[in-house]
């Protein structure tokens, strides 16, 4: 089967996605390990039966739903190209805006940062890469996204960051000037409706109760006891829960309490700072 012959068929079993012919043209630039505008120039070229076989069963597994980022094992966010795997979620876009407000309120080079919940390491990584002098500790509940965020780490060259096991603060032992987040914030309603969307990522990094407020809350309680004075706290959460996070955050004392939206316009990310 030459390349165009097997792209036309794909195009045809992608119909129901959005870019066909670029999940298509993704895959077999996979397994090719050629760039999307060498399969356009050499359409012609034979695909051998191995290449065949094995981009059959990655078609099969993105037509049932699987995220690409899971098919591909890597996923781009901020400057950096990835490492995920089902047992860490999958980087949005809309967590860059995270990024962006940290460095916003960062005046020094010599700053301590702590990144709960780290999953592959994105935000860790994305700071750590802007600058070196950033001490960052990142923790996640899970041993096997640690190691992946330690795979990203160590293949990014990055050494200004450490990865190790916590739940939430259960094992941090010291203070920061700054704590970022994006916790679980969806509710066990939301999750029904988006339970086709999110089947294959970890449901502990996605759900949460207390109408996804939980973790949110208890964050922001006990962020106090690891913040510098005047250190910030950034929350990333649900687009409806914006008044909620807000409350939350003077409920437990902070003050300078701001929210911005994601690049979708949606309300996405809410900081206060520590009295």
């Amino acid at each position: 089967m030459k390349i165009y012959q097997w792209l036309t068929r794909t195009i045809k079993i992608f119909s129901h996605f959005e870019y066909p012919r670029f999940e298509a043209e993704i895959l077999l630039s996979h397994v090719l390990k050629r760039s999307r505008s060498w399969i356009m120039a050499f359409d012609q070229e034979e695909l051998n039966q191995l290449n065949q076989k094995i981009l059959k069963n990655l078609v099969n597994r993105r037509w049932m739903g699987e995220p690409m980022a899971y098919i591909l094992g890597k996923k781009d966010f901020w400057s950096l190209s990835l490492r995920v795997s089902p047992d860490t979620l999958i980087p949005r876009p809309d967590t860059e805006i995270l990024i962006e407000k940290v460095l916003s309120k960062i005046d020094s080079n010599q700053i301590r940062i702590l990144d709960l919940g780290t999953g592959c390491g994105n935000i860790a990584l994305s700071l750590a890469s802007v600058c070196s002098n950033f001490q960052i500790t990142a923790v996640d509940n899970s041993n096997k996204a640690i190691k992946i965020a330690k795979t990203n780490a160590l293949e990014l060259s990055l050494k200004n960051v450490i990865f190790f096991y916590s739940d939430w603060f259960s094992h941090i032992n010291k203070k920061f000037n700054i704590i970022v987040s994006n916790p679980p914030y969806i509710s066990l309603k939301e999750m029904k409706i988006f339970q086709k969307n999110l089947v294959f990522e970890p449901v502990n990094a996605l759900l949460s109760k207390n109408n996804g407020l939980q973790d949110i809350e208890l964050i922001i309680k006990k962020s106090m006891n690891y913040l510098f004075y005047k250190g910030w706290l950034f929350i990333e959460h649900g687009w409806t829960q914006k008044l909620q996070v807000q409350y939350l955050f003077k409920k437990y004392n902070f003050f300078n309490i701001q929210s911005y939206k994601d690049y979708g316009g949606n309300d996405r990310v809410t900081i206060g700072q520590k009295k």
